[in-house]
């Protein structure tokens, strides 16, 4: 055997760094070392650990810098970890200050929840699962704040932007759904029930720095057509629990075929509220290039200059 593929011991249980034999279900391990080629699981979870969205947190915080500059915001909180939820009231849809009021809240929170109360439950919630031997998962919104109308496009299917933004959350690990606006609750009413209806105003313009059609509600999410249409952006992603258990499930040793338990290695129990942070990352990252991709420049203040005539010519359409 050559020294590129070593031998490998038998019922190999791994957790120290060396070779693993025994997949966990739900991760990565068994599908990966098939594609690969490789009976060395640890080829496999070291690559496809989420330890890899470290990079992607520090360049979104300079997406983050980049959109301040235009006063586009990028936040996130926690509304359900387990079945322990958060309700958020139906006015976020109407008053656009509270989102920035649930951000600043959930900071506070050791799970990023604006609520303190439903906080000490999803804790709670999560020392049970510590003591069981098990893990979490939840559901994360992230939200966007100034984004002006028209970023996106109806055109091409890839240009679309909530496919965009749907992509870059599903593409963080374990992230099993993505909804925009209301989602999936849309589906169960009536059109005239979560149609967001236009109005016009000359003088909002003034006041919003943006276009005069503006909205009272925002059941879409910001986002009509594949376009930013003026409200926050509100995004939605589900986060399943994390697969490596220290009471591990079945499954079977790849060497050799014999039922065992799965491996355990090094993990959390909820990764929730890091997925938010980083699901903030992603967001911001997409909407960067959308935002680039529309108004262009070589530097910040031939941006800026774009950006600013683009908003004059909104607040006179």
């Amino acid at each position: 055997m050559s020294p590129d593929n070593p031998p490998i011991p038998p019922f190999s249980k791994g957790g120290n760094g060396g070779f693993v034999t025994r997949p966990r279900p739900g991760h990565a391990d068994l599908s990966g070392a098939i594609k690969y080629e490789t009976h060395d699981i640890r080829n496999i979870l070291e690559r496809s650990s989420a330890r890899e969205t470290a990079m992607r947190v520090a360049l979104g915080a300079v997406a983050k810098k980049f959109l301040s500059e235009f006063n586009i915001n990028v936040g996130s909180y926690v509304i359900q970890i387990g079945k322990i939820k958060f309700q958020i009231p139906n006015s976020k849809f109407q008053v656009l200050e509270k989102l920035l009021s649930l951000f600043e809240r959930a900071e506070k929170s050791p799970v990023r929840c604006p609520d303190e109360e439903v906080s000490k439950k999803m804790v709670k919630l999560i020392d049970k699962a510590i003591k069981e031997g098990n893990s979490l998962g939840g559901i994360f919104e992230v939200f966007v704040t100034g984004a002006p109308i028209g970023l996106g496009s109806h055109i091409q299917w890839d240009k679309r932007l909530d496919g965009r933004l749907a992509q870059a959350l599903m593409s963080i690990q374990a992230i099993k759904g993505v909804e925009v606006g209301l989602g999936f609750e849309m589906a169960r009413h009536f059109g005239s029930e979560v149609m967001d209806e236009i109005f016009y105003n000359k003088q909002s313009a003034i006041s919003s720095q943006q276009s005069a059609f503006y909205r009272r509600t925002n059941y879409a999410g910001g986002i009509e057509g594949g376009m930013t249409n003026g409200m926050p952006i509100i995004l939605r992603a589900a986060m399943k629990p994390i697969p490596t258990l220290k009471r591990p499930l079945r499954s079977v040793d790849i060497i050799t075929k014999e039922p065992v338990e799965a491996a355990y290695e090094r993990s959390d129990i909820c990764a929730v509220p890091a997925a938010a942070v980083i699901g903030e990352a992603m967001v911001a990252l997409i909407l960067t290039d959308a935002f680039i991709d529309k108004f262009g420049g070589d530097s910040i203040a031939e941006t800026k200059c774009n950006y600013d005539s683009y908003i004059e010519y909104l607040k006179k359409f």
